[in-house]
């Protein structure tokens, strides 16, 4: 097997207090920054934070706060009209991943034009290196500050643009740990689990490979291990630096390899309902871990055995079955809402299946799974979530 590992960002500065780097990274590659962050960041001081050590450094900085929800096309273009205002000379995005996802598209259109809804399925391929970027992460979640993906919502037609190429890689990422303290216990499980199943689908994937793996197993232990107690105690250092930590791993994993069912159905649903990725992506998590279970029993039954490594003797069906009824558990313990909980009419819903199902193959996810479903599977996928009225107990 020949496998070239090059989705990386070229620096990852990694640990408590590494925020206080910024100005050291800014000053390699520019004097003039564009601060990509939301308005939460700027009301707990982070963005103010930012400014004054990118002051410390002789850096000019700039600050776009548009960033509302899951990252649209509107967003991008409104803060690129402002990098060009004010001819900023690299970004920094500081948040999570959405502010990262919207960054990395400003990055690419600011050296290679055009719309970024034409780099979706390479329509469009970036011929010139972006514009320098700094991704620093405030979740334990997305990883998108170590993957060459960004996921931006089409506005016209209400599709989740899933867009995988070199120059969407920010050139450093900064991840502390400190900066995820401040994450709400929703906010916690939601982008946590969106982690696992990063590094879950990587493992998964039929694009994966010795590396990924080992990245991929490394984060399932150290989220699977730590999730729950940062969900319940979130001023726990150690709990969220191991979760962080996991969440990058995860994100190198899948950005080497693919994710898989669970993101290529998760996109619609954020598209046209506004359900935040890892919301959805959790929601969808143990439904799609049940249906593609037996076309992957040995890999399941692997990360069953770095997980509870005192049953190690016993059969891959067993393990592979244990291990998803403990995910179930898990999500309905970190209190994962259904479609129905988050006010979704089963009508309305219903009313999409043929769009979503149709978004979702044609974004390429699906074709990864170790099953892969025809669309019909994918509509009854759907239904099943739907019909599910209430979070399963532990």
């Amino acid at each position: 097997m020949k496998v070239a590992i090059n989705h990386l960002p070229s620096t990852i500065i990694y640990g408590e207090g590494s925020f206080q780097q910024l100005g050291i990274e800014a000053a390699k590659v520019g004097c003039r920054a564009l601060i990509i962050s939301d308005a939460i960041m700027n009301e707990i001081g982070n963005v103010t934070r930012a400014e004054e050590i990118l002051e410390q450094s002789s850096i000019q900085s700039f600050v776009f706060l548009g960033v509302e929800s899951e990252p649209k096309d509107t967003y991008v273009y409104a803060a690129l009209e402002l990098l060009e205002t004010y001819q900023c000379d690299h970004i920094i995005s500081l948040g999570g991943g959405s502010c990262i996802d919207t960054a990395k598209a400003v990055a690419v259109l600011a050296t290679n034009g055009g719309s970024i809804s034409n780099y979706m399925n390479g329509q469009t391929i970036a011929k010139m290196k972006a514009l320098p970027l700094i991704a620093i992460p405030t979740t334990g979640g997305t990883g998108s500050e170590v993957t060459d993906a960004t996921v931006i919502t089409n506005s016209t037609n209400a599709v989740k643009m899933m867009i995988k190429q070199q120059a969407f890689m920010p050139q450093v990422a900064i991840v502390d740990p400190v900066l995820t303290v401040s994450s709400p216990p929703s906010i916690t499980a939601a982008t946590g689990l969106d982690a696992l199943t990063h590094a879950l689908e990587a493992y998964i994937s039929r694009k994966a490979h010795p590396f990924t793996d080992t990245c991929a197993l490394d984060a399932i232990k150290r989220i699977y291990d730590n999730i729950e107690v940062a969900y319940q105690n979130g001023e726990n250092i150690q709990a969220r630096q191991e979760m962080i930590y996991g969440s990058m791993l995860a994100g190198i994993a899948f950005s080497n390899s693919s994710v898989c069912l669970v993101h290529g159905m998760s996109r619609p649903i954020g598209a046209l309902f506004h359900v935040p990725h890892g919301v959805s992506n959790a929601m969808l998590l143990p439904i799609v871990l049940e249906y593609t279970k037996e076309n992957c029993v040995e890999r399941l039954a692997s990360i069953a055995r770095v997980l509870m490594p005192e049953r190690q003797g016993e059969s891959d069906h067993t393990l592979s079955d244990v291990l998803v009824k403990n995910i179930v558990s898990l999500c309905a313990r970190l209190n994962i809402p259904t479609l129905s909980d988050w006010g979704l009419e089963k009508d309305v819903f219903s009313g999409h299946l043929e769009k979503m199902a149709s978004d979702a193959l044609e974004s390429g996810s699906p074709q990864n799974n170790p099953r892969i479903p025809t669309k019909a599977e994918v509509i009854k996928l759907y239904e099943d979530l739907i019909n599910r009225s209430s979070t399963v107990s532990s």
